[in-house]
């Protein structure tokens, strides 16, 4: 095959005169036909062609493994010339891959090009270059210095060793704050189960928790237990399927004046809403109800009853006074059934 010819896509594989050039490119002892496409190979590595450099750098590697074919001279002279064809087969080839991110694909070439030669620095380069794509970082610093071992001015090296070292600092980096910000978070968590455990305040989840984003149980102070707790609660209407949140009620607070700033709402056409008229209830553990009173602090409806707080939410259901008995009926109905 021409040395011109450096496209192995789009040719007539019945045109005679190429069958003629692929049978030429076959001639020679080994190492004459491996080189041939070496240098085609690299011809397309010029021309930034990779997908067929690699496929020439392949057929040199596989002609290096075929039956000799033609007469060697010197055994030993031929020999080492096939050793270095495979060696820059081998290096070049994880150029190519390199250059395609196919970064398993290159670090295999230059595993195969080092067997061959542990001194060739482009493979140490280009491994180390792989291994740091991937962030494979203690692999890319042992290709970096084994290169360095044997060429300790390489600029090229030495300039890959400092990215290698500058992404490792910022990977521990951010490891570090992560461990921190997870620690802090746990710590948070632990201070407030001691702070709910205290005021004698039991929390549970369910297997499908709502997404309150940032309405959560907290303390104003989060590594301070004695501090002031204050919850999400979510005030239903349910003879008229409507509800309001509010992200937090401190547990200082009643559950009056959040109904005197909610009530009359704007869906209430028949005037049934107003903070004089309505009862709070609260759904306990045992599937049952309490009144839970207006003025009465939040703290004192939680602690040591048998209201809990369920997925980090406090449900409060508000209904007009005069529709109480029959909606507690229907309550009990659905928890019979």
């Amino acid at each position: 095959m021409p040395l011109f010819m450096t496209s192995l896509d789009d040719v007539d594989e019945d045109n005679e005169q190429i069958q003629a050039l692929r049978a030429l490119a076959y001639e020679g002892t080994r190492a004459e036909i491996a080189e041939n496409f070496r240098k085609q190979g690299n011809e397309c590595v010029s021309e930034k062609n990779y997908i067929d450099a690699r496929k020439f750098y392949a057929q040199a590697t596989e002609a290096l493994n075929s039956p000799q074919t033609e007469p060697v001279e010197n055994e030993e002279e031929e020999e080492r010339k096939e050793k270095a064809i495979a060696e820059a087969c081998h290096a070049n080839s994880a150029l190519c891959n390199l250059q395609m991110k196919n970064y398993a694909s290159c670090q295999r070439d230059c595993a195969a090009a080092l067997r061959l030669n542990p001194d060739n620095i482009k493979a140490w380069y280009r491994a180390a270059s792989a291994c740091l794509a991937i962030d494979k970082l203690p692999e890319a610093l042992d290709a970096c210095e084994n290169g360095l071992l044997r060429d300790s001015n390489n600029a090229s090296l030495k300039a890959l060793l400092t990215r290698i070292e500058n992404r490792r600092d910022h990977l521990d980096a951010l490891t570090k704050a992560r461990r921190e910000r997870e620690a802090g978070l746990a710590l948070d968590q632990a201070t407030l189960k001691q702070a709910l455990h205290t005021r004698g305040i039991l929390a549970r989840q369910t297997d499908d928790p709502p997404d309150m984003e940032d309405a959560v149980v907290g303390l104003d102070r989060p590594r301070d237990y004695k501090s002031t707790l204050h919850f999400p609660v979510l005030f239903l209407y349910p003879r008229e399927a409507q509800s309001d949140l509010v992200k937090a009620v401190t547990e200082e607070e009643s559950l009056g004046p959040h109904l005197e700033l909610m009530l009359p709402p704007p869906w209430d056409t028949a005037g049934a809403y107003h903070p004089d008229n309505v009862d709070c209830y609260m759904e306990t553990r045992p599937g049952g109800l309490i009144k839970a009173g207006k003025k009465v602090k939040l703290l004192q409806l939680l602690k040591r009853g048998p209201v809990d707080i369920v997925d980090g939410l406090v449900k409060v259901y508000v209904v007009p006074r005069a529709d109480v008995a029959a909606w507690i009926e229907d309550f009990k109905k659905r928890q019979r059934k």
